[in-house]
């Protein structure tokens, strides 16, 4: 199996921590050297390790916006 490769481009934000210190968060990210997509998922302390996420083109999170504030609490 490749090895994966990222670098974090911008952190834009925390949604959220576990008690174990992981984070759930929102960041810019380059995936394998490739364009900087926007991705939610969790990581330890360090970030070098990683939960499964999920990652949108600027399209998408415009989409989700739009989703998102539609919505009413």
């Amino acid at each position: 199996m490749a090895e994966v490769t990222f670098e974090i481009k911008e952190k834009i934000g925390l949604i959220s921590e576990s008690p174990k210190g992981w984070k759930k968060e929102i960041n810019l990210v380059s995936w394998n050297n490739g364009k900087p997509k926007y991705d939610i998922r969790e990581w330890d302390p360090s970030h070098q390790k990683m939960g499964k996420g999920v990652t949108f083109t600027i399209e998408e999170v415009k989409k989700l916006k739009d989703l998102l504030n539609s919505i009413t609490l």
